[in-house]
């Protein structure tokens, strides 16, 4: 970007920002503040004009209920932009709601996004334009495990080795980290959305019951579970009979809700174990007094932490706050560009250096 004294003057008073910039949520971290934005990522928009109506939990609570004219969309699919256009808009109104209380006329910030660790060259450069698009100054771009583990307060610029398990809306990232260096990453395009998808195709094929996406994650995050709970839950599911077309409520237990998530449950731990499976030893060793830390929605599944401690032998703990860290830990390598600047990921042709 050229040389521009107004960026410069109006980036004196914006904010640096980190973004989590989730296909499920986006959470706006402000250096000094902590968490300001805590928004589900949909935009409403008019078919006809392109223009967005809401943005965030207005446009999420029109899910299935908009007029022939009007659209809710999540502008990403499986951590990335699928929608640039649209993800630009709601950088853009995010950087905005982040600077209400300053006195900047035209946000110019600063701000670090995390990214999934598996995205091509392309996925990058999109969301670094997007963010470029939407008023930032610079971009930097961090890969999302690397960053829950900053915000997870793991310590990973340590010879000792650490991991982080990322669960999110569109993927699952596993990361093995020493020295501010990735030993081993792997990213999975099956998490929470996932699980939901999983939940709507077992009660549609066992009860012939058509329910909304809304509804299946409400039941995942009230009686969902990995593991046997002490007392299993039951949960009130509404929808469409699809022999009769009428609705119908039906009671569900936390039994079925686990069996019919169990493929992609078992598909996030085996992906687990496939790094582990690539870890050095001496890592191995690490992890067995340190215990394997767990980050984004997707860990806050009922005895996700128990089952993979049974499975692995390792223990495994839920960070605090989980669905914070990539957030947080963006906001605390932007803060200590001198201590963390190496964990921001590069761009083909030129860096993430800009004035």
């Amino acid at each position: 970007m050229a040389f521009n004294p107004l960026n410069i003057l109006l980036g004196f008073f914006s904010l640096d920002i980190g973004i989590d910039l989730g296909t499920a949520n986006t959470l706006v971290n402000v250096r000094g503040k902590g968490i300001v934005i805590n928004e589900p990522s949909w935009v409403a928009i008019n078919k006809r004009t392109k223009e967005p109506i809401a943005i965030g939990a207005e446009a999420k609570e029109m899910v299935g209920r908009t007029p022939a004219n009007v659209i809710a969309i999540r502008p990403l699919r499986d951590g990335v932009i699928s929608d640039f256009e649209i993800t630009q808009s709601m950088l853009e109104y995010f950087i905005g709601r982040a600077h209400q209380q300053s006195i900047v006329p035209v946000p110019r910030p600063r701000v670090v996004i995390g990214i999934p660790a598996g995205v091509t060259e392309v996925e990058k450069r999109a969301v670094y334009d997007a963010a470029m698009s939407a008023g930032a100054r610079e971009v930097y771009l961090i890969e999302e495990p690397v960053a829950a583990a900053l915000g997870a307060g793991l310590p990973i610029d340590k010879v000792q080795g650490s991991m982080v398990v990322d669960i999110g809306g569109g993927t699952s990232e596993v990361a093995i980290l020493s020295m501010q260096g990735v030993v081993v990453s792997r990213s999975l395009r099956v998490a929470g959305d996932e699980l939901d998808e999983d939940i709507i195709l077992y009660i549609r094929n066992k009860y012939n019951l058509l329910i909304g996406q809304r509804m299946a994650e409400q039941a995942k995050m009230t009686i969902g579970s990995a593991y046997h709970l002490p007392e299993e839950k039951t949960f009130i599911l509404r929808g469409r009979n699809l022999i009769t077309g009428l609705p119908e409520a039906l009671e569900v237990s936390s039994v079925e809700l686990r069996e019919g998530m169990s493929v992609s449950i078992q598909t996030i731990i085996d992906t687990i174990k496939d790094a582990l499976d690539e870890a050095p030893p001496e890592i191995l060793s690490d992890l067995m007094d340190n215990g394997i830390c767990l980050a984004g929605g997707g860990s806050l599944l009922q005895g996700f932490d128990q089952r993979l401690t049974d499975e692995l032998h390792i223990r495994s703990w839920v960070a605090e706050d989980p669905i914070s860290c990539v957030a947080r830990g963006a906001g605390i390598a932007l803060e200590n560009r001198d201590k963390w600047g190496s964990l921001f990921v590069g761009l083909e042709r030129g860096s993430t250096r800009h004035t």
